[in-house]
């Protein structure tokens, strides 16, 4: 299955779960999301990534001139170890990890959980790349990922899914990042990116390989 249609599945289970009041109130806010055009305003392909230091899940910091020193980087962005769909990219990208690193490639991800919430959604899923906590969404704010979820669908999260995003990410900023994948050539040049305000929607690893064995050619 590809992950498009793991995407879909959760999509439909989704749809089928949730009161239709608050599927509007959710799919309101990611149209809203979308028509602002902030996936276009987000790092490109030909800019260089910004440069950070992020701890990884057991609080060790991982400098990205390191990173980009090694060679091509895929460099995902995810909500939460909460978001279903979040898990289901997060899985799709640990099968194929052999191929990503056999491509001389290293995989990893980036969310806004604290460290101990980044380490279990980490042994959750069974991840075998490093997942780093970005505190305030800083970096997927220099991405131009970062924005404000809206009050009335951050209380839908916490009251009727008991999703709490201030404990869950260590802050009150009520920010997450869009979900995004880019492939990072050595020295740090956004070489792909794949950026979407719908966080139903994901790149799929067929592509991510594909970009990464093109800058291999």
């Amino acid at each position: 299955m590809s992950l498009k249609d793991a995407l879909q599945k959760q999509m439909a289970a989704t749809v089928e779960r949730i009161p239709q009041e608050t599927l509007a109130v959710m799919k309101g806010a990611t149209d809203e999301l979308v028509a602002s055009g902030i996936a276009e305003q987000s790092a490109s392909e030909g800019s260089a990534a910004p440069a950070f230091s992020l701890p990884d899940a057991h609080g060790e910091p991982v400098a990205s001139d390191s990173l980009w020193d090694e060679g091509p980087v895929v460099l995902s962005f995810y909500r939460g170890g909460w978001c279903p769909y979040c898990n289901i990219e997060l899985r799709a990208l640990q099968q194929r990890l052999p191929e990503i690193e056999a491509l001389g490639a290293r995989l990893v991800a980036i969310t806004p959980e604290t460290p101990d919430n980044a380490l279990s959604t980490q042994e959750k899923n069974e991840i075998a790349f490093d997942v780093l906590s970005d505190s305030g969404n800083r970096v997927a704010s220099a991405f131009g990922l970062s924005f404000r979820l809206p009050d009335e669908v951050n209380d839908i999260y916490k009251n009727q899914f008991g999703i709490d995003l201030e404990a869950s990410n260590g802050d009150a900023s009520q920010t997450l990042a869009m979900p995004a994948t880019f492939v990072i050539g050595k020295g740090g040049k956004v070489l792909k990116a794949f950026v979407d305000a719908d966080y139903t929607r994901r790149a799929e690893p067929d592509e991510v390989i594909a970009a990464l064995k093109d800058a291999s050619g």
